[in-house]
């Protein structure tokens, strides 16, 4: 079975796409324990089909998007939104709707996680049509929303031996920091592969994918030169 088959999808995964962009520094040492991971209950492409990313275990082959199958090397779970539902603001999750980034299904996530997106501005302005940005700036594109959490949620953080990017729920591209949190590992860490955009830039960029979003609506063909610009 090929994974056309496997996951659904009409076409292959896009290929390995070279990075240059900005990093934000939002991924460094033990911070990235804290900013990025998935809810139980979501599913994840891997070798045995789409999988709730709870019942993945070390060993388990993930597809990712640069580099194909990459066997998961270690997993950490923590609880989040403990105080929920009287979570402060700025910790709410950001829940994307179905559609809005390829994912089938609803998806929620934590407001630091990193997200690829497709811009035709980030060609224009990165030389590269995909940029990492954390989840909160997309609020209001495409009906992304944030809200309280109504209730804990036990999250899951895949690792793999570098840094990767995977599908989650159908075809959102989820951002899996390399793990640097111990001291050897990151002493020994590699240069990052997928730089997070900073805020700054990662906002003007979801600026952008409305404006484009606008366009392709009307009809229009998106320019990129005037998109870039706005």
């Amino acid at each position: 079975m090929g994974m056309d088959d496997m996951f659904g999808w009409n076409s292959k995964p896009p290929g390995i796409h070279r990075r240059s962009i900005e990093t934000s520094g939002a991924y460094d040492g033990g911070l990235a324990a804290l900013t990025h991971g998935l809810m139980a209950g979501t599913h994840v492409a891997s070798n045995l089909g789409w999988r709730v990313i709870e019942a993945l275990t070390v060993g388990d082959m993930v597809l990712t998007f640069d580099h194909g199958m990459r066997e998961i090397t270690e997993i950490r779970r923590s609880t989040v939104w403990l105080d929920a539902p009287e979570t402060s603001p700025a910790m709410w999750p950001v829940i994307i709707p179905t559609d809005a980034l390829g994912n089938r299904t609803e998806l929620t996530l934590l407001a630091d996680q990193g997200v690829l997106v497709e811009s035709d501005a980030a060609a224009d302005m990165y030389g590269d049509p995909f940029a990492i940005v954390p989840a909160h700036v997309l609020e209001g594109v495409r009906g992304i929303y944030r809200a309280a959490p109504p209730h804990q949620v036990e999250l899951i953080a895949v690792y793999f031996a570098d840094e990767e990017v995977i599908y989650a729920e159908g075809g959102a591209l989820i951002h899996c920091p390399a793990n640097s949190l111990a001291l050897d590992k990151f002493i020994e860490a590699q240069p990052s592969t997928y730089d997070v955009l900073n805020i700054r830039d990662a906002a003007f960029l979801a600026e952008c994918l409305t404006i484009e979003d606008q366009m392709l609506a009307k009809g229009s063909p998106v320019d990129s030169q005037m998109v870039a610009h706005c």
